[in-house]
């Protein structure tokens, strides 16, 4: 993926006034470059699961890139995830964008029964499942025993066609430097990662980089941004707001941290409307200063 890439979230929510479908292939003609849905199972509102929901938007699009943004690792064993990853990419036409996490919400693991780990743990696994993912995808049979996740001998068939991009949704040191040293993409939210902590951040992922033999070159930084365009809007924290231009003038500041792509939240009451003069009005704006 080259250039700067911009992404459209579609929202989980069962509600009859919203239609993730619907949402989504409105993002494919608009001409965004990817969409995202976000990963949580436990809560009084209704929604729909993730990867579920994510397959069945990619069988009624053809050219958007799908992520899950991001997967709770957690949640679902590496090794099962690494099958239905291969699944969901070929039959999309190779267009899976693999976005994982370590997994913060401890009440929601509790409340499901699953178990909830330490800091130092969530980065562990993290790590080790990437590991799993990447040498089922390319080995015939493949080991790996980890303090966390463990394979014995695992035949995991076909492999994937081309590299299944995996992001990271990190912000601690720890599990930056290990998107730095293992990920193909890293993508924070605006609130975790405010633009003043972003050198620092980035200093750290850079570090990681360095730390593997890679070039920075490797990693395509996502900034996750709820997002208003607005001539009225009131400034509200963690979210980019304001007319056309002035939301573009902050897009490319962005850029200058060092990301390369975002991913778009649209707020207010009417998401499509948002997702219209995001790529009619400030889009072209912000492309026409790269």
């Amino acid at each position: 993926m080259t250039g700067l890439l911009f992404g459209m979230n579609v929202s989980p929510s069962v509600d009859s006034a919203r239609d993730p479908v619907a949402d989504a292939r409105l993002a494919e003609d608009l001409g965004f470059d990817f969409l995202s849905m976000n990963d949580h199972l436990h809560g009084p509102t209704p929604r729909y699961e993730a990867w579920t929901t994510l397959a069945w938007i990619a069988a009624r699009t053809s050219r958007i890139r799908v992520a899950t943004r991001v997967l709770g690792v957690p949640y679902r064993n590496p090794a099962v995830v690494a099958k239905m990853a291969e699944s969901f990419d070929r039959l999309s036409g190779g267009r899976l964008i693999l976005g994982l996490g370590a997994g913060s919400s401890d009440e929601e693991f509790q409340s499901l029964g699953l178990e909830v780990r330490r800091p130092r743990d969530k980065i562990a696994g993290l790590e080790e499942a990437i590991g799993i993912l990447r040498g089922l995808w390319s080995e015939r049979s493949f080991t790996l025993q980890g303090r966390i996740y463990r394979t014995d001998h695992a035949e995991v068939e076909p492999k994937p066609e081309h590299p299944i991009p995996i992001w990271l949704g990190t912000f601690g040191d720890r599990a930056l430097a290990l998107t730095g040293r293992v990920a193909d993409g890293w993508i924070p939210s605006l609130e975790m990662a405010p633009p003043e902590r972003i050198p620092a951040m980035r200093d750290r992922l850079l570090a990681g980089v360095r730390e593997a033999g890679r070039e920075p070159e490797e990693i395509t930084c996502v900034y996750n941004l709820v997002i208003r365009v607005d001539e009225r809007a009131s400034p509200q924290p963690h979210v980019v707001s304001g007319p056309p231009d002035a939301v573009a003038d902050q897009l490319v500041g962005f850029t200058r941290l060092g990301f390369a792509a975002f991913n778009f939240i649209p707020s207010g009451s009417d998401p499509r409307a948002q997702m219209e003069r995001l790529s009619k009005e400030v889009i072209p704006a912000v492309r026409a200063r790269e």
